[in-house]
């Protein structure tokens, strides 16, 4: 007869979602030798295999994938049964895994971290900002905070927040150069931007915005690397509002004339959208990134 128990239930889930018995264990703190043997005993009670071993770490078989939905219907139905017993949101725990820009990561781990590890204190949050999407579908990210909405099924996205961009230079390297009246007087001055085959969001593509002609001579996947070189007094960039102005010595160019305006997504699976940990997390981000969307707009230039 098989056996099975909500407990290795919860292994199961770990395993699943991180791919490796180390990380499984570092989320349940645990060891890496417990998490095996949960997973083996789980294996022998069910009488089938759910995961395929190999040197890259544990991936799931056809049956393994189908105990997923089953195991993730149950653990939310467990925070649920939480919450209502305790009415405490901050009950909700796990790992839960987010991908976000660089630049929003920046923003968020300023401005909003705080308050997520003292509303969620038992959720360890892990943040990505690699320059490109993350799959949800293979569990590399639960939510994706992205530059456009998705509008492939089965993934849902929200419109989170609107934000400005400008092109900057420093104080002393507009200084130093012929005064910049005009758009067209961008093209007598370098440019950093964005490696073109390597723009992972229509967002991110917005130097034609600024001139059509305008062609970077320093390329960066990385926005801070781009804001390196600007404040080395290299080049012109643009850069969203909110990072300029924690630098003193950066000033826009032509503000009258240049802004750029762009929106932040947060985007998820269908499914994941329905389970009560992440829309509680969704609702905190959106909330607060409406509370501080003035600093993601331009300031009054003095």
């Amino acid at each position: 007869m098989a056996h099975l128990t909500w407990d290795d239930l919860q292994f199961f889930l770990a395993v699943a979602r991180e791919g490796q018995l180390s990380r499984a264990a570092r989320q349940l703190q645990t060891s890496h030798v417990t998490v095996s043997r949960r997973i083996d005993r789980l294996e022998a009670g069910l009488d089938l295999r759910l995961f395929e071993r190999n040197p890259r770490g544990y991936e799931l078989t056809s049956n393994g994938r189908r105990l997923v939905e089953t195991a993730e219907r149950m653990e939310e139905e467990a925070e649920r049964l939480l919450l209502d017993l305790t009415g405490d949101i901050s009950a909700q725990r796990g790992l839960l895994r987010v991908a976000m820009p660089e630049g929003f990561a920046s923003f968020f781990s300023e401005s909003l971290l705080p308050g997520f590890m003292d509303k969620f204190p038992n959720i360890a949050l892990e943040l990505i900002t690699l320059p490109q999407v993350m799959s949800l579908s293979r569990r590399e990210a639960d939510l994706s905070v992205t530059l456009d909405p998705t509008k492939a099924s089965p993934y849902h996205s929200e419109k989170i927040v609107d934000y400005a961009l400008r092109v900057y230079g420093t104080r002393q390297y507009l200084g130093d150069h012929i005064p910049i009246t005009t758009p067209d007087h961008l093209l007598d001055h370098p440019f950093a931007g964005y490696i073109e085959d390597m723009i992972f969001a229509r967002g991110l593509d917005y130097l034609g915005d600024v001139h059509p002609k305008i062609r970077p001579v320093f390329k960066s996947s990385s926005i801070f690397n781009q804001l390196a070189a600007v404040r080395a007094g290299l080049c012109l960039c643009v850069l969203p509002c909110y990072i300029a102005r924690h630098y003193d010595d950066l000033v826009p160019v032509l503000p009258s004339e240049i802004t750029i305006l762009r929106s932040y997504w947060l985007t998820c699976h269908r499914d994941v959208r329905a389970m009560l940990r992440e829309r509680a997390v969704m609702e905190f981000i959106k909330t607060h990134m409406q509370i501080h969307r003035d600093h993601l707009m331009p300031w009054p230039v003095v």
